[in-house]
């Protein structure tokens, strides 16, 4: 598995052999990569593999405060701003493992700006001692994962739009600037190789149809046995379907068009009816974002040329380089686009911001098919975002009164609860 771009080892049982004893293993993602499915795995082995030498040393599965703050990011829509404090905790902790293995996970490293907060986040932890692994998947499939998940924190344009402002419209940055920075992963992999130096930079292509491919290449380079790590199965971390996404994009719009605080939708959007929602039902398989054809040939093109210019870095590539621009599957029927679009442009040169990869199902998947009519929204899943945010202020008013959690609280009381404050506040009005 271990192999150079030019002459890819695609052999699924190959093993690739351990970093030194004592590096200290920066995984930058970026996101869906399968980040979220590995972290867990990590922090939930953290003791077994503190065993063997390795140690995972941030104080939570994935320590994004941190990483946010080193690399000067607002946070999430509503969140507190992270502090320096956040990356000093995180840096202590990792130089108080001495000279054992360790471990540091976050996507968010991948949105260092620059080479200098790049070459900072490395020398933090001990420039000498640190080896980049960057985890790889298709563009193709990346795309619909990482709208919704913009959808997730306020985004407000449809797929279709977002789409052909990412691949069409130069330079290439509106509305989120930070799908490229992350997802041209050519020059995300050359920023970190010209900060650490090629030999110290690992990139995986992760292939979808090896469901632990990717906790076994980490078991490899970490020296730990096989086996140790283990995908637990989260059903917070299932992307949303089509209908629940257009729910939330639309809840968006009203709310920015309201001007409502932004804390009040980390608290009770992101914070109480998205977890909801994802804990409702398990996706079945029909309920994928779609992503258009001229969306995937597009991205299959940057893929290719994304791989070619990786390859020529003289970085470490384990997996199969071909996956990044593996064409679409021809559509099983032909359908018109949904609606009009002008001729694709060229694609965004080398310079400008541009991509490559996601995560394994169940999530937002790739169709050669073109975006299709969204479906009604399930009244279910209205009805569990609805009691979600409404949990989430009793939470924090339990929370304020120093009471017991709302998650603490069985369902029927919670509601008598609820139902009481209402009547209070009706009879002082």
């Amino acid at each position: 598995m271990e192999t150079d771009c030019s002459t890819p080892d695609t052999t699924a049982s190959a093993r690739p052999g351990p970093l030194p004893a004592g590096t200290r293993l920066l995984h930058i993602g970026p996101h869906k990569t399968g980040t979220t499915s590995i972290q867990g795995a990590l922090f939930a082995a953290k003791d077994a593999m503190a065993a063997h030498g390795v140690d995972f040393p941030a104080h939570s599965r994935h320590p994004m405060e941190a990483a946010l703050a080193v690399c000067g990011r607002p946070g999430m829509m509503g969140d507190v701003r992270p502090a320096e404090r956040h990356w000093q905790r995180l840096v202590d902790a990792v130089h108080a493992t001495g000279e054992r293995t360790s471990l540091v996970s976050s996507e968010f490293f991948a949105d260092a700006p620059d080479d200098a907060t790049a070459a900072r986040i490395a020398g933090d932890l001990g420039r000498d001692r640190v080896h980049v692994l960057v985890t790889l998947r298709p563009l193709a499939k990346i795309m619909p994962s990482q709208w919704q998940q913009y959808v997730q924190n306020g985004l407000r344009m449809d797929y279709e739009d977002w789409l052909d402002h990412m691949l069409r419209r130069a330079p290439y940055e509106a509305p989120n600037p930070s799908f490229w920075r992350r997802h041209r992963h050519d020059r995300l992999v050359e920023r970190w190789a010209r900060v650490v130096g090629a030999g110290n930079v690992t990139v995986v292509v992760v292939d979808d149809r090896d469901r632990g491919g990717l906790m076994r290449v980490f078991e490899a380079l970490l020296g730990l046995p096989g086996g140790l790590l283990e995908e637990a199965p989260d059903t917070a971390n299932r992307s949303l379907t089509p209908a629940e996404t257009e729910m939330l994009r639309l809840l968006n719009r009203e709310f920015r068009g309201n001007g409502l605080p932004d804390e009040i939708y980390s608290e009770l959007v992101r914070g109480g009816a998205v977890p909801r929602m994802k804990n409702c039902r398990p996706p079945s398989v029909g309920d994928r974002i779609r992503t258009p054809r001229w969306a995937l040939e597009a991205a299959a093109d940057i893929g290719a040329e994304m791989a070619g210019r990786i390859g020529a870095l003289g970085v470490r590539v384990l997996g199969d380089p071909a996956l990044l621009s593996a064409p679409p599957a021809p559509p099983s029927k032909p359908a018109p686009p949904s609606k009009p679009s002008p001729a694709p442009s060229p694609v965004p040169p080398a310079p400008a911001p541009v991509p490559l990869s996601a995560p394994p199902s169940p999530g937002p998947v790739s169709d050669p098919g073109t975006a299709p009519a969204v479906p009604g929204v399930d009244p279910e899943s209205a009805a569990q975002a609805l009691y979600g945010a409404l949990a989430a202020v009793a939470a924090q008013s339990a929370r304020t009164a120093g009471i017991r959690s709302v998650h603490q609280t069985p369902s029927g009381e919670l509601v008598r609860v609820l139902g009481h404050r209402v009547l209070r506040r009706l009879r002082r009005t």
